[in-house]
């Protein structure tokens, strides 16, 4: 499961939408572009800056 304080901060379709999508980590997440994670069921646009975030304070992005 994606780390608690990001999850937090996500509204709760965007939180379904990474899990059911399988993504469990941050560096899951980094190996996706900022498109295809926008193409998931649930998950809006609002959400892509707290992704950014917290990829960034990890050292990691989102896939070019």
């Amino acid at each position: 499961m994606l780390q608690n304080n990001l999850l937090s901060t996500l509204p709760a379709p965007a939180r379904r939408a990474l899990e059911n999508n399988g993504i469990n980590s941050l560096k899951e997440l980094s190996q996706l572009t900022e498109k295809a994670v926008l193409s998931f069921h649930g998950m809006g646009p609002s959400s892509i800056p707290k992704l950014k975030e917290a990829l960034q304070a990890e050292g990691l992005s989102f896939k070019k």
